[in-house]
């Protein structure tokens, strides 16, 4: 047994990597906890590992006494006297365990620890392995499908790729093979455990690193990815050389490319859009292919009205507002897409009057123009029948903006002194009885190129 566990010992930290003085320290532990569950927990022992003989050792400490009260414990001065002649009362003896005893405890403990030292090595070595691939792309093959998980395996270790995770309509079944992006690695009791995504838009981002060369060659990046997982999907692209286009880079000869992306997410639309250091020009291109005539950025609160002409207005939506969603995301803008019709609506003082009367939204104004009530005059002229029809309001609600309508017609503009003057002649400054918006910027685009062609300050 001696000889034969020193060599058990030296082979398992040589093949498996496992610290040798760390393996004999488990092994010491364990031996150590085997004796005291097999005779009890009150002895005081003392396990060693004898390395010139190759042999575990155990001793038995004992207080030496006249008179023994706890066998356990205590050994008499007689007995002690016969193991050492100069031990004295009040000393500690240890004694050696039978060794056949011992030897028994030894193997079946030696071969706990060193079984479960393995399954710790390989899982430590597995999850040294993926917290450096966090981040990648791996492939693996599906061993379980599961209500709230697929169980793939990834060969030396299995991974989990949640239901959350998963996109839309996709199915596996056993056997499958599967590519997914290594979203978390974390250590818990079990072993390693290994996140998988396929929604994430890293995912996307590395699926077409590895098809366009131009990327791992460090000419072509993506600086920005959004996705619906399953549906559609933006990538924001850049090239570093003038030769090079990053849109036909990534779409590739007649689309191979981009087809090879979509067709590994099953069908999901990619708009390949170039970046734009210029946040309008970024914004029109993101929404395309809807044609955009005119951008209204408000920088304080980094959001932008696109006017777009009103047949190209659905597209600029897109389906249950997806388009614009996703542009919004990508270009990190609030954007509000409006028609050419509704913007110079909204730019009419009438439109703007209904827009100070309160509870009176910009939906409600806008089915007033549409019913050709365009003025406070013609609002406070109009039945409560009529404008119950349009604006589907009480009659007590609309009786408060009627009276609202009479106290804003009674106030009168005083030439360009910049007040307003009630009938009584109490002037009000005008920024205060008023709006005073934030300077916005209006960039207008050309229509054909999409290029900006003017830019004004508006007030």
């Amino acid at each position: 047994m001696a000889s034969e566990l020193k060599r058990l010992i030296d082979q398992v930290s040589r093949e498996k990597g496992i610290d040798r003085q760390t393996l004999i320290h488990t092994l010491e532990e364990a031996i150590k906890s085997a004796i005291k569950k097999r005779y009890g927990t009150r002895f005081d022992l003392d396990v060693t590992f004898n390395e010139e003989f190759g042999e575990i050792e155990a001793f038995q400490f004992k207080e030496v006494v006249e008179e023994v009260t706890d066998p356990e414990k205590q050994l008499s001065f007689q007995e002690a006297r016969h193991l050492d002649p100069e031990i004295e009362v009040g000393d500690e003896l240890g004694i050696r365990m039978d060794t056949d005893t011992l030897g028994r405890i030894a193997a079946q403990s030696a071969k706990q620890v060193i079984i479960q030292k393995m399954k710790d090595a390989e899982r430590e070595v597995v999850f040294d392995e993926y917290k450096n691939r966090k981040g990648e792309i791996v492939n693996g093959i599906v061993q379980r499908v599961l209500k709230h998980a697929i169980v793939v395996n990834l060969g030396p270790s299995e991974a989990m790729l949640p239901i959350k995770e998963q996109i839309p309509r996709e199915v596996y079944r056993q056997g499958d093979r599967i590519r997914a992006y290594v979203l978390d690695v974390k250590k818990i009791s079990k072993g390693p455990q290994i996140i998988l995504s396929r929604t994430h838009p890293h995912f996307l981002i590395q699926l077409f690193q590895g098809e366009v060369p131009e990327m791992a060659e460090g000419i072509v990046s993506i600086i920005a990815a959004t996705r619906e997982p399953g549906s559609r999907a933006k990538i924001a692209v850049v090239s570093k050389s003038s030769d090079v286009d990053p849109v036909g880079a990534c779409v590739g000869m007649k689309g191979a490319r981009v087809q090879n992306v979509v067709q590994e997410l099953h069908g999901e639309k990619i708009d390949i859009v170039p970046w734009n250091m210029d946040p309008a020009k970024f914004v029109v291109n993101a929404l395309a292919p809807a044609i955009i005539s005119k951008v209204i950025i408000d920088q304080a609160n980094r959001s932008m009205e696109v006017v777009v002409p009103d047949d190209q207005l659905s597209l600029a939506i897109g389906k249950r507002g997806q388009n614009v969603r996703l542009a919004s995301k990508l270009t990190n803008w609030r954007i509000d897409v409006s028609s050419e019709s509704k913007y110079n609506r909204k730019k009419q003082a009438g439109y703007q009057d209904f827009l100070r009367i309160t509870g009176l939204e910009e939906e409600l104004a806008d089915r007033l123009y549409e019913n050709g009530i365009t003025s406070l005059e013609e609002f406070n002229e109009a039945s409560f029948s009529e404008l119950s029809d349009i604006t589907h309001l009480p009659e007590e609600t609309l009786q408060a903006m009627k009276q609202e309508v009479l106290d804003l017609l009674h106030k009168e503009p005083v030439g360009d002194t910049g007040m307003l003057q009630e009938s009584a002649g109490r002037q009000i400054p005008q920024e205060v009885a008023g709006e005073n918006p934030d300077d916005k910027q209006v960039v207008d685009i050309d229509p054909h190129t999409g290029e900006t062609i003017n830019r004004t300050e508006e007030g």
